[in-house]
């Protein structure tokens, strides 16, 4: 039973981090789009909180994504008098991800992942043995 629940919190795991994952290649995919219209907001970037659930079947807590939500940090302002969204001064609104950041959070997102993915392998090799020493 115990490596029953193993493979569930690690699978939990894996599934945060899998959305994790998807949040920040969502916003690195659009860190350089811009407004078409001037008084447009360009994309802003998106946050995830975790939560620890108790799953009453199994008896333990999991991790699972409790929010998704928009990062309220100022956007960024670039000089491009040209561009069709640019205000009186010149200036076009750009999105407020940093994709450096984006970058540092996927790749704890892979390693948590990897993490995870670990423990079931392991669990599933001790199960295997456990199975062969009864037969």
């Amino acid at each position: 039973m115990e490596l029953y629940k193993a493979f569930k919190i690690s699978a939990a795991g894996m599934r945060a981090q899998g959305t994790r994952l998807r949040i920040a290649a969502e916003n690195v995919a659009n860190a350089d789009s811009l407004p078409t219209a001037p008084g447009q907001d360009p994309y802003r970037r998106k946050l995830l909180t975790f939560k620890n659930v108790m799953d009453r079947e199994v008896g333990v807590e999991m991790v699972k994504v409790n929010k998704v939500m928009p990062d309220r940090s100022d956007f960024g302002m670039k000089y491009e008098p040209s561009h069709p969204a640019a205000n009186d001064q010149g200036y076009v609104q750009t999105p407020n991800v940093e994709t450096l950041v984006e970058m540092m959070d996927m790749r704890e997102a892979q390693r948590s992942y990897e993490a995870n993915l670990n423990v079931i392998q392991s669990s599933r090799s001790m199960l295997l043995k456990t199975l062969d020493i009864l037969q």
